[in-house]
């Protein structure tokens, strides 16, 4: 009888079907099922605070993995994710708050209008690469705030919308904890959706173009095709995370969506590490945490030094542009490179060989 447990020592596979399968072995299968079940667990043994945290982890990972298909998979560069985060936040608001419609149908119509603009904005990447790319979807995100604070009769301009929380029948989603709820079931099925694109014949025409596009166009690869279609995905996602973002904070605004959030999510997926869908989560989580933890410890360091409380307070910039630069030097590969070089060391362990 095989055993459950046995430890993958290798990438050996005798036939294709081995090769697809999306958990090498029973004890992958065993240990996915547990890290599941932990954290639909979380909230039993949390606070309503830290469930909030877990909340926006949650969120944040979605727009992460979003991203860093477009940029991770595919090697197009975007800043301007956080206008997508306000596409998506602000349909949602119109269609539940103005035009009356169930938030789960505004959902995922929140989605599928984020990625027709971004489908939209991405038609010049077929032209554009490297910085060049980078400013036109921050031209991109320059449009679309204006849009948003300047169309006071749909959006609200610079005021915003309210939104509500979700409901399901007489049920309401008010609490932190089942909106948590909500976010992770969403987040399980992107995680779901984009392991399996990798594995997919569109996911290796992404890393296709992202490894050399003039390459994979003499192959045969439709670089136009798969390059909006890796913005409309990306998009997507983005636009799902702005609509739960939005019904989170039940108030959406055009400050909330500033170069800033883009930049936080660029972080995200550069920490956490490129092209990898645990690392969007591990970065998604280590930024939005990362302001927390900062907090406590200015407020610890305060309480020993309170005349230096304001050059506490101004130390959060410096650790959140030191962070990125040191990963960047240091551990390019990101948080999911150093998971990745731990397993390996347990993998071998207690053996050298």
């Amino acid at each position: 009888m095989r055993n459950p447990f046995v430890r993958e020592c290798g990438n050996y596979k005798t036939t294709y079907r081995d090769d697809m399968k999306l958990f090498g072995t029973t004890g992958a299968k065993i240990k996915a099922i547990i890290i599941i079940l932990t954290i639909l667990a979380l909230p039993l043994f949390a606070s309503s605070y830290w469930v909030g945290l877990l909340t926006l982890c949650a969120i944040a990972s979605v727009g992460a993995i979003g991203l860093n298909i477009l940029t991770g998979l595919t090697g197009q560069i975007s800043i301007g994710v956080g206008a997508f985060l306000g596409v998506g936040g602000y349909t949602s608001a119109i269609l539940t708050s103005t035009a009356g419609i169930s938030f789960w149908v505004a959902l995922p119509i929140a989605g599928i209008v984020t990625a027709l603009i971004g489908g939209l904005f991405g038609i010049p990447s077929l032209r554009l690469k490297g910085l060049y790319l980078a400013i036109a979807t921050l031209a991109a995100q320059v449009i679309i705030l204006f849009v948003i604070s300047r169309w006071d009769g749909l959006t609200g301009g610079t005021a915003g919308m309210v939104l509500s929380r979700p409901t399901i029948g007489q049920f309401s989603l008010s609490s932190n904890t089942g909106y948590y709820y909500l976010c992770v079931i969403i987040l399980l099925l992107t995680v779901l959706y984009a392991t399996n694109l990798i594995r997919s014949r569109t996911g290796r025409a992404f890393l296709a173009v992202r490894d050399r596009d003039i390459a994979a166009q003499i192959m045969g690869i439709n670089l136009f095709k798969y390059k909006v279609m890796a913005f409309a995905i990306s998009s997507f996602f983005v636009g799902i995370a702005g609509a739960l973002l939005a019904h989170y904070t039940m108030i959406v605004s055009p400050e909330l969506y500033s170069f800033h959030v883009s930049i936080e999510y660029l972080a995200m997926i550069l920490i956490g590490g490129l092209g990898s869908i645990f690392g969007s989560i591990l970065g998604a989580v280590f930024i939005t945490l990362l302001p927390v933890g900062l907090s406590s410890l200015i407020d610890v360091m305060a309480g020993i030094m309170p005349d230096l409380y304001q050059l506490f307070s101004a130390f959060k910039d410096f650790v959140f542009g030191a962070v990125i630069i040191l990963f960047l030097i240091f551990e390019p590969g990101g948080l999911a490179h150093i998971w990745l070089n731990i397993k390996k060391y347990f993998r071998l362990w207690p053996f050298s060989y």
